[in-house]
């Protein structure tokens, strides 16, 4: 064992923002968004590989360089100079899927080292949940020296949560939620997953009751207007413009626009209101892990997925 650190990071801006300021060690950055799309257990598997370029040119028109991402991670495959591996990860969804597939890796790669977790979100004095790369040269470094070094059964709690997720039963998260761990924001986190399902009543996820909230309730002048809300007012999801963006696309059927702005159109009221369930209108073919998005509503009643009608056998 050597007495370096691997410093794993959840992306670029953060990598650029720990090498200017000076940390030592050696810095992955884990170019992925696992919490949308098709994913495998086996995230060395040819299998996955395909399935995720497959999600990025489909969904986004997007090249996933593979050949990268398994040099990238290949990195892990010698690990002797190193005394600790330190990730670096924020308080939403996005980078929580991604978490605990990094975790899930290091396993299948047999890596026995140390693992520690910087994660951000709550700070004192501000409102607002902040990320890695938001925080003061002095914030982030506190973060570090409080780093958590994972237990054995945050581990395990890590790789179960893996297998769930590409699993066909996403209420196998429920127990989960009141679960103990060294993830303190795994609990919202998984929460707000469950609501990314169709709501039993209206048809819309949480994330998308709010974007037609936002128009409801404000002046919006555009497509990218509303985008800005979006992003600002998300919660635990941490999205980015390209998801984002779909989903308001992929809306369109609620609201009309024309050179004054966006509005709600009488649809978009009725899915407010609850009136009746749009999910086969929105029609979207998201996949989460191993279940696709369409084939399960949450229940608010029941506190849980449950077959779409049109899917329960």
């Amino acid at each position: 064992m050597g007495n370096k650190q691997l410093h794993i990071t959840n992306g670029g801006a953060l990598t650029n923002y720990l090498s200017e300021s000076g940390y030592k060690g050696d810095l992955i950055t884990w170019h992925e968004m696992l919490c949308e799309g098709p994913t495998r257990v086996d995230i060395q598997s040819d299998d996955f590989f395909k399935a995720r370029a497959n999600f990025f040119s489909k969904t986004y028109n997007v090249y996933l360089d593979i050949d990268a991402f398994k040099a990238e991670i290949s990195r892990l495959d010698h690990v002797d100079d190193y005394s600790e591996i330190v990730l670096w990860f924020e308080y939403d969804l996005f980078c929580h899927i991604n978490l605990i597939a990094v975790i899930s890796l290091l396993r299948q790669k047999k890596i026995k080292l140390p693992i520690s977790l910087v994660c951000s979100g709550r700070i004192a004095r501000s409102k607002n949940l902040k990320g890695l790369s938001e925080l003061s040269s002095d914030q982030l470094t506190a973060h570090y020296t409080n780093r958590v070094l994972l237990k054995e059964e945050d581990i395990e709690h890590a790789e179960s949560l893996w297998q769930i997720y590409n699993g066909k039963d996403h209420n196998l998260f429920k127990p989960f939620i009141v679960k103990s761990s060294s993830f303190d924001y795994m609990s919202n986190c998984l929460k707000a997953h469950l609501k990314r399902f169709p709501d039993s009543k209206s048809g819309l996820s949480t994330i998308e009751n709010n974007i037609l909230e936002i128009l409801d309730k404000n002046t919006i002048k555009s497509k990218h207007h509303l985008l800005g809300y979006a992003l600002n007012y998300q919660g635990f999801y941490g999205f980015g413009d390209m998801q984002l963006g779909r989903i308001i696309n992929q809306l369109s059927i609620f609201y009309s626009e024309d050179e004054n702005g966006i509005k709600l159109n009488r649809k978009g009221h009725e899915a407010l209101l609850g009136q009746h369930n749009f999910t086969k209108e929105i029609n979207d073919a998201s996949v989460f892990g191993g279940v696709k998005k369409c084939d399960f509503q949450f229940s608010k009643k029941e506190n849980k997925l449950v077959k779409t009608i049109a899917n329960a056998h």
